[in-house]
């Protein structure tokens, strides 16, 4: 049995694997995380796995923003990029494609060739292209984020690349009358906009599409149709990274044997 842990901005995400199959898979709040199943010894954070409902597996791997800030004990640590082109490549069966992962604060684009990462490109700079925008513009609007990545038809142009003056917009648009399918379409739109660039340097006839953002259909929808390629969301998007870690895990506990 093989855990993966992907210590993300927003969330952690957990993925367990027993052979070449998922058993079990935990998504919770990072802050929560820390505070009910996490305790810093030694420099390095202990985690109360009975707690949480998983009995302590041979391999940890762990990946993600929080990597590096915290070195889980008994974990090996894989490089974040990696570790989503092998989930990517595992979940779907491709081994030429571009991984697009939108999270919680960066978003990244990986060129991938014969299932190993040939190039990539990513923005963990500013917001406006992340989860935490669409979640700060979803409470603008007063609907779950949810709701608001599903909107795709007749946008409203949005066209600060700021995420915090992008709210201030996003109000003056709310004024001016617009309807919230098209005030959600345009805040979706401009999330592709800026995506856009990356997308396009590193295009495949396939973008495998990754992350929270991936659940809802309006940004799949814009790269289809402004990119002419196929989009593929496989069927843990939300637990890619963590997957990919688990994969590496059993792999190498393999060779270790």
């Amino acid at each position: 049995m093989f855990c993966g842990i992907d210590l993300g901005s927003r969330y952690v995400k957990m993925v367990i694997m027993r052979g070449n199959n998922i058993v079990d898979t935990k998504i919770m709040d990072t802050i929560r995380f820390y505070k009910e199943y996490g305790r810093l010894e030694n420099g390095s954070l202990t985690v109360n796995f009975a707690a949480i409902g998983i009995n302590i597996p041979p391999s940890i791997v762990a990946t993600g923003y929080g990597r590096n800030t915290v070195a889980i004990s008994g974990a090996t640590v894989l490089a974040e990029l990696k570790a989503h082109t092998i989930g990517a490549a595992w979940q779907t069966g491709l081994t030429d494609f571009t991984l697009l992962d939108l999270g919680g604060q960066d978003s990244k684009v990986i060129k991938v060739r014969s299932a190993r990462m040939v190039d990539f490109d990513t923005n963990d700079k500013c917001a406006a292209s992340t989860g935490r925008y669409l979640e700060n513009m979803a409470q603008v609007l007063g609907i779950q984020l949810t709701e608001l990545s599903d909107y795709y038809q007749n946008p409203v142009e949005l066209n600060t690349t700021c995420a915090i003056f992008g709210e201030s917009e996003l109000i003056n648009k709310i004024v001016a009358g617009y309807s919230l399918p098209e005030l959600a379409a345009g805040v979706n739109l401009s999330i592709f906009k800026r995506i856009k660039p990356m997308l396009t340097a590193l295009k495949s006839d396939t973008i495998v599409f990754t992350g929270g953002v991936a659940l809802g259909k309006a940004i799949k929808v814009f790269v289809e149709q402004e990119l002419g390629v196929e989009v593929v969301v496989p069927q843990h998007p939300q637990l890619n990274g963590a997957i990919g870690c688990a994969v590496y895990g059993g792999e190498n506990y393999a060779v270790r044997d």
